[in-house]
């Protein structure tokens, strides 16, 4: 797919290789298999109302990305943790990453759950928030940094999450953090843009 400026402004591009393209674009409907076309309606018929995201590269594996939408239902709907707890973490892993179109859809609805939104520019600015949090949000961010930057947890910052979110809260916690990054992988991978509904509003992230 050629690069197109017009559609494609550098705040929206994903991947940094030049010549830029997005590489895995949704498919071209008359060019869907039987799988993908129901893949497709599910994503439309569920939560997500629509197909876009990690879900347009997805759409090369139709079962893998019936599985991965599961997942991500559970850990964005149903997960036991509060929304602000969700949104955050799922901000702290888009930023560690650099993904720009999982930051720039749940940074505002981290804000809409009630994240201070200082806190939140902090985070893009990649800042540990100094002040703004509540106690619980800035247990959940610590302990979400520290496990994208350890790849695990001390022991410290495991009994404070468990006091705080108990067994359950402190499992789904970690696979939220691990499910995002791995979205998030998978779009920098295919130069998934974020989307243009964002708006010229949108600001990419500081080095």
């Amino acid at each position: 797919m050629p690069d197109d400026t017009s559609t494609s402004p550098e705040a929206l591009r994903q991947g940094s290789t030049q010549p830029w393209r997005e590489r895995m674009p949704l498919p071209a409907m008359e060019s869907m298999t039987p799988p993908q076309r129901a893949a497709a309606q599910a994503l439309i018929d569920g939560p997500r109302k629509g197909v876009f995201g990690p879900f347009l590269p997805l759409m090369r594996s139709p079962v893998l990305l019936e599985r991965v939408a599961r997942v991500g239902e559970y850990l964005r709907f149903e997960s036991v943790l509060d929304a602000r707890i969700r949104e955050l973490a799922t901000c702290a892993a888009a930023r560690h990453v650099g993904n720009q179109f999982e930051w720039h859809m749940h940074a505002p609805l981290a804000a809409k759950a009630g994240v201070d939104a200082g806190a939140i520019d902090a985070l893009r600015q990649g800042a540990r928030p100094a002040s703004g949090l509540k106690e619980d949000e800035a247990l959940a961010l610590d302990f979400a940094l520290e496990l994208l930057r350890t790849n695990g947890s001390s022991e410290l910052t495991y009994e404070r999450a468990l006091r705080a979110f108990g067994e359950q809260g402190v499992v789904e916690l970690t696979t939220l953090v691990g499910y995002f990054v791995m979205v998030n992988w998978l779009m920098n991978v295919a130069h998934t843009p974020a989307q243009a509904s964002a708006g010229a509003d949108m600001t990419p992230f500081p080095l």
